[in-house]
């Protein structure tokens, strides 16, 4: 697939999730198998640009090409100043999400709020776009099928769709549930379908991705271009690879080796203590450690005694020293000890945003 003079390798994509998608995890993804990786949204507030949070999301050191960067607000010429903020700092593909639904978000008529408002969404589609094109980068957007599922314009997904195809959007992204449905309820991708159909760019599908073979479902039955996996590669972000495999040759890969997921985790750990110092990359990895392990035998006690360490190498050796225990009776990852039936885009403990 082509994206301006970009060119994303595989059709499996990891889908931006706020807390999850920092550049640590995306690199992870794209090592396992993602054809394509969106940052966690920056938002089009100037006066937080400089703030720790947004300078994380905006660094993009030692990332590989093409670099995508979310952005999220209200106000067209302060997003088509974020576009060309984020461009400076490294940005080479620009997002605009318009999928979000956490009420923080929709609150200040940002994210998937902003599909209620069409007027202003196309207004900011195509200041976006008039900000990125002289650059060269191409500009994507990520949405929901509508606002509500009621009569009318409640899901107006094809509507909005078209106006960025016309605006110059170079790629969208189709997530199947309303804002109203928020993470609940199942997710319905014959909407995506009909866009697919519409539409002369490329159309993403995401929502309830929860499988390699689902997401080859996907791909197949909406004849979308790629399929964006969420909560799915929590944990298991070598699940880009496994799709991949199933694609190609049509049988399931097998299950990894259990000493490469424990480098792929630790490798992981390390990159990610860098990026946020010790005492915060401690913290925050716990909840990856904790979703790569969960269903694995010993895995919840093994979390609950993990969480108590405080520094970075003890926390690393307790990692290794988990996996070195399960390779010695597992060669490759067991199975986990009971499926996720969770949807893709959901969390324990974590509502990713976008």
């Amino acid at each position: 697939m082509r994206l301006g003079s970009h060119t994303l390798p595989h059709p499996f994509f990891v889908a931006p999730m706020a807390g999850v998608t920092d550049r640590p995890f995306r690199m992870l993804c794209r090592r396992l198998g993602a054809g394509h990786a969106v940052s966690e949204m920056v938002t089009s507030r100037r006066e937080l640009w400089d703030s720790l949070k947004t300078s994380r999301r905006a660094d993009h050191a030692g990332e590989p090409g093409p670099v995508a960067v979310q952005i999220a607000g209200v106000d067209p010429a302060e997003m088509a100043d974020a576009a060309r903020y984020n461009i400076d700092r490294g940005a080479q593909i620009i997002d605009i999400n318009m999928g979000c639904p956490a009420k923080k978000v929709c609150s200040k008529w940002a994210g998937s709020a902003l599909m209620k408002d069409e007027p202003l969404a196309v207004a900011i589609i195509e200041a976006v776009v008039a900000a990125c094109a002289p650059r060269g980068v191409p500009v994507t957007l990520k949405m929901r099928t509508g606002w509500s599922a009621s009569a009318g314009r409640g899901r107006n997904a094809l509507v909005l769709a078209r106006a960025a195809e016309a605006a110059g959007v170079a790629m969208v992204t189709v997530h199947g549930r309303t804002r109203e449905m928020g993470y609940g309820g199942q997710a319905e991708h014959d909407t995506v379908a009909a866009i697919k159909a519409a539409l002369s760019i490329p159309v993403v599908a995401n929502g309830d991705v929860h499988s390699a073979e689902r997401a080859v479902e996907l791909l197949r039955t909406t004849g979308c271009d790629a399929v964006m996996i969420g909560r799915a590669a929590m944990g298991r972000p070598w699940i880009f690879r496994e799709a991949l495999h199933l694609l190609q040759h049509g049988t399931p890969a097998p299950a990894p080796a259990t000493r490469d997921v424990q480098r792929w985790l630790l490798e992981h750990l390390r990159d990610h203590h860098a990026l946020y110092g010790e005492f915060t990359g401690v913290r925050s990895a716990r909840k990856h450690i904790g979703w790569a392990v969960r269903l694995l035998p010993g895995g919840e006690a093994f979390r609950r005694s993990m969480n108590a360490l405080a520094g970075c190498e003890e926390q690393l050796a307790a990692v290794s020293a988990f996996f070195d225990a399960l390779a010695e009776r597992h060669e490759r990852l067991p199975e986990p000890a009971g499926a996720d039936a969770a949807n893709d885009d959901g969390a324990v403990g974590l509502r990713p945003a976008a």
